[in-house]
Parts: structure tokens; sequence; C-alpha cells
């Protein structure tokens, strides 16, 4: 092995709280020493939760699965709980609003997303993982079992001070449901129930979980005499200051269908300066002293962008795979190179041009050849044919990054940049999509 191979490899941490320390994961930790002890003693099993609430997880989300895949990268055992039951109650933490209840189609549909991308970065079969469902546990629970042997170790008073609900009871138009007030119980019982059936010892969440996972430790100590603990990562937030997730409305999807390969590898690679070496830590696998050399590479020459180039290819790679990457470098590549636009799908257009005003026009209407003059009036790009005209000769008319100065040109189905688009673009920067369907 190379001696610099060896100096790299030397500086990186070892013990699992260092570890998710030095790459971001760790907001607070409800006794730190003891779970130092606990990881020191030999394997721990650990949980983190994911609600259904929609049908894709999100980069929010993808904090906490980083934290578990390293924490297994060092041998220790993951349990990640699909939130069947709490799915169909709604977490009131980070919310201003009620939740709105999904139907068990929806729920069931969501819960199959949960399972897949949680495969993408943990191995959950067999003894190194495992996979549960906290609707197995909680749906045979009658209400007068559930008050009697897990709400009356609960104190009204302190669940009231949870931030997450005070916020709730101080806003007049929202206030809180007995639902959602209910989330903690049913999350701390996640906790014991757990620690019972799987020895599981540890819970990791966001930092906005802290007052839930304080519950379910106390819960766990009444029920069961068990010492366990919790560990909350800080909630993901962009340089300037945009919370990542559903409730904030700017969610980047782990679903390809939901924010495409390119878009997901195109969201990296504009990421904010101040957050390429933040993102790297907590979204890749590479070891903090290439990190450390990249950010300084960012600082010297900010230009270069290499920093941004490697967040982009890694955290793609990540989710996509391989034919991720290759495929969103290309179509990056093509998009903003000087070659016409070819060979590229919808997703991949839609989500570069996701501003374009776009049009939608019957695929016959290429038949026989569209003239481009009435296609630039048909998308907004011009007036009248006579103002198409007009700019057509001036030069300024692009189909699908080729430039175009014949009046009388037509478009047929053999000049779509993707399987259903064109791409106009009037001066440098007004894009127009007219779709064939």
């Amino acid at each position: 092995m190379a001696l610099a191979t060896v100096a790299r490899m030397s500086t990186e941490p070892t013990h699992p709280i260092d570890v998710l320390r030095a790459r971001g994961f760790v907001a607070d930790v409800t006794d730190e020493a003891g779970l130092r002890r606990l990881f020191d003693d030999g394997q721990v099993s650990y949980y983190v939760g994911f609600d259904p609430t929609a049908p894709s997880l999100h980069v929010g989300n993808l904090v906490g699965m980083m934290a578990m895949s390293w924490l297994q990268r060092l041998g220790h055992r993951p349990i990640a709980l699909a939130g069947g039951a709490t799915g169909r109650i709604g977490d009131p933490s980070g919310r201003d609003t009620e939740r709105e209840l999904l139907d068990e189609a929806a729920l069931a549909r969501n819960l199959a997303a949960i399972r897949t991308h949680l495969g993408l970065v943990m191995d959950l079969d067999g003894d190194k993982g495992k996979l549960v469902d906290n609707y197995t546990w909680t749906a045979p629970l009658t209400l007068l079992d559930f008050l009697r042997d897990v709400g009356k170790h609960f104190s009204v008073n302190q669940m009231i001070a949870r931030d997450s609900v005070r916020r709730r009871l101080e806003s007049r138009e929202q206030g809180i449901s007995f639902t959602e007030f209910s989330y903690q119980l049913l999350q701390a019982h996640d906790f014991a129930h757990l620690y019972a059936a799987e020895g599981c010892r540890l819970q990791g969440g966001g930092s906005d979980q802290w007052g839930n996972i304080v519950a379910g430790v106390d819960l766990t100590r009444r029920l069961h005499g068990g010492e366990v603990y919790g560990l909350v990562w800080p909630l993901l937030e962009t340089a300037d200051g945009q919370k990542f997730g559903k409730s904030a409305g700017n969610a980047v999807w782990l679903d390809p269908e939901m924010t495409s390969p390119y878009a997901y590898f195109q969201y990296w690679l504009n990421a904010h300066d101040q957050d390429a070496a933040k993102f790297l830590k907590l979204f890749t696998y590479l070891p903090l002293a290439d990190i450390e050399e990249l950010r300084r590479e960012l600082a010297s020459n900010p230009a270069a962008r290499e920093a941004h180039r490697m967040l982009a290819r890694e955290a793609t790679r990540l989710i996509h795979g391989d034919a991720g990457v290759t495929a969103a470098e290309a179509a990056t590549a093509v998009l903003f190179g000087k070659e016409p636009f070819a060979g590229l799908d919808d997703a991949t257009l839609a989500a570069a041009f996701e501003e374009a005003p776009s049009v939608l026009l019957p695929r016959t209407r290429l038949d026989d050849g569209l003239g481009l003059l009435e296609l630039m009036v048909e998308v907004g790009a011009a007036k009248s044919n006579g103002e198409a005209r007009r700019l057509v000769g001036q030069g300024g008319v692009r189909v699908n990054n080729a430039s175009v100065t014949d009046a009388a040109h037509t478009v047929g189905g053999a000049d779509l940049a993707s399987p259903t688009t064109l791409v106009l673009r009037v001066g440098k920067k007004h894009y127009y999509l007219a779709r064939f369907q």
C-alpha cells in the first residue's frame, strides 16, 4: 500500500461517534459517554424511522440513511423502520399545519418506495440489517391496552412542553389535534418494542425528533429497565437557509420519476460553494482527506468547480448508479455544449427547461412537416408570423440548439430532441418547449 494512502487512512476517525461527528451527522446525543462505551463493547443495533407520507423519500431523508449506512459499514446493525402505523397519524414535528391522512392504497405504495430507497445504501437482508414496519406491533394493540401500558407513563405537562406541540398550541388558527398530539407516544412505544424484540439500543433522527426520541429513551427505561440512547443530526439546510423536505416545498426526490437523474445531478452541481464540502461529507463515501483537498481547491480556484463535479457524480451514483451518472453527464454535455440537442429523454428536457413555457400539440402535426413560423406563434415565441419571420431572419432562432435562418423551415418527427419534445430558443435566454403527443 502506498505511503500516501496509509497516511490518508490514518487521518480518518474510527470510533462510530467520531465518524458521524466528523461527517456532520451529530447535533446532540442523550448520553455520549454511555453510547461510546456501548459501541466499544461490540455490535450495536440501532434504528431510524421513515414515515410513508409521500411516494418517495427525499434528500432530507437521505441524511438519516447515510448515517445508518456509515454505522453499518463500521460493523453495527441497522433496523430501518417503515412507519406503517405512525404514517397513519402524522408527526407534528416541523409542521405548522395538520398532515393529510393517507388512504390504505397510498400508504402501501409509499411503504414500497421506502423499502426500495433504503436498500440503495444499506444491506437490510439477513443478519446484517433488518427492515420492520411498526404497524405489525401497533395494530394489534387495543386502545385500553395502549392507554394502560404506555399512556400512563407520560405527563401531559411534558408533552405540551415539546417544541413541536407548543408551537402548534400557540397558533390560534391551527392548533393541534389529539391524533398528532399522540404521535410521540407511538414513536416512544416503537423504541421500547424494538429494545425488547430486537435488542435495539440506539435511535437516530433529525434534530426535530429530539423530544420524541427522549420520550422513547424514558419509556424504555420505565417498561424494561433498559439503558438506551438517542442521537440526532442537524436538519439539512443550504447556505442561504433553505430547508429540505416536503414541508419546505423544495424536496429533491430519490425516485427518478419525481426527480430525474439529470435534475438530481444538476442539483448537486449547482450547490452553493459554502455547501459543497458539507454535502460531500454527508452524501458521499469519499475519505475526509480527499474532501478537505477538494475544499482547498475550491477556495483557491472557485471557477474550476471540481468539488461540485465530484459531489454531483458521487451523490448521483449513490442513488442512480453508474448508469445514472453516465446519462446525467452525457445530457449535461449536450445541453450545455454547442452541438444540437439529440438523443435526450423527455424527463431530462423537462428538468432542464422546467421554467420554460410549453405547449402540447397533436403528434399528427409533424406528419407533413410543421412550419417553423407557425410553431413559434403557437408556443408563444412570437406574436405573429411576421414577427417570427423577422426573428428568424435576424439569426436569433434555434431549434434544438441548431441555428435556423430559413423562414420556410419545417420540423418533423426526426427533428425532436427527445421522443416527444422539441426545444425552441429565441435570442440568448428565451426557451420554449413544444411537446407532441
